[in-house]
Parts: C-alpha cells; sequence; structure tokens
C-alpha cells in the first residue's frame, strides 16, 4: 500500500511540474497575466490528488464496497474548495479571459482523470 502511494506521488508530483513549466511557457510566449498564480493552481491540484488517494488506499483496506462513495464525496470536498480558494478569481465581475479558463480547468481535468484510472487499478485489483 505505502510503495504504491509513493510511486502514485511521484508521478502526480513529475506530471505537476512538468504541466506547470509548460503552462507558464505557453503564457509567458502568448504574453499572457492571469488574475491568479498558476504555481497556486497546480499546487492545489497535486496536493488534493494525492491526498485523495492515499484516503483511499487507507479506506480500501477497512471499507472496500464504500470506496467508489468516499471518492465521490473527495470529489465534492475538492471542487468546494478549490472554489472557496479562487473565488475572487472565478467569480470576478470582469469575467474569466479564454487563457484563464483553459489554466484552470486543464489541469483539473488531468487530475481528475489520472485519479479516475488510479482508482479503478485499484478497484480492479481487488
Amino acid at each position: 500500500m505505502s510503495k504504491r502511494i509513493l510511486v502514485f506521488s511521484s508521478i502526480i508530483l513529475v506530471l505537476g511540474i512538468g504541466g506547470f513549466f509548460l503552462n507558464s511557457f505557453l503564457l509567458s510566449n502568448a504574453g499572457v497575466t492571469l488574475s491568479f498564480s498558476v504555481l497556486q493552481v497546480y499546487c492545489f491540484n497535486v496536493i488534493a490528488t494525492i491526498l485523495i488517494y492515499s484516503l483511499i488506499e487507507w479506506v480500501l483496506g477497512y471499507l472496500p464496497n464504500e470506496t467508489g462513495y468516499l471518492y465521490l464525496g473527495m470529489l465534492m470536498v475538492k471542487f468546494g474548495i478549490f472554489i472557496l480558494l479562487f473565488q475572487k478569481s472565478i467569480f470576478s465581475e470582469a469575467g474569466l479571459t479564454n487563457p484563464e479558463k483553459a489554466t484552470l480547468l486543464i489541469p483539473i481535468m488531468v487530475f481528475l482523470a489520472i485519479e479516475t484510472v488510479a482508482l479503478s487499478k485499484i478497484l480492479n485489483t481487488k
């Protein structure tokens, strides 16, 4: 269990760092400035993904049949915290520009897909 968490965390860290630098590079080449920090978006997603995966691994040993429900609940908590942290940018009167929308949504979707694939692999092995 702890080895899987360590491997998953390493993969998420590498993808998070790579995604951050790629996103920053593309934004700087386009000359786009954002109303929020790209680093904060990626840090939040990396930390939340690792915490969700670790919690699922831990609960799987005790309540394997309820793991899917835990994952759905954790997703709601993750999205709620994300909205609370970035509410000034998301709900600003000026609205979000297209690069800002992409910078917020692409990391969320990438990490969500990774979480889903990892969870399905865990559940299929049990």
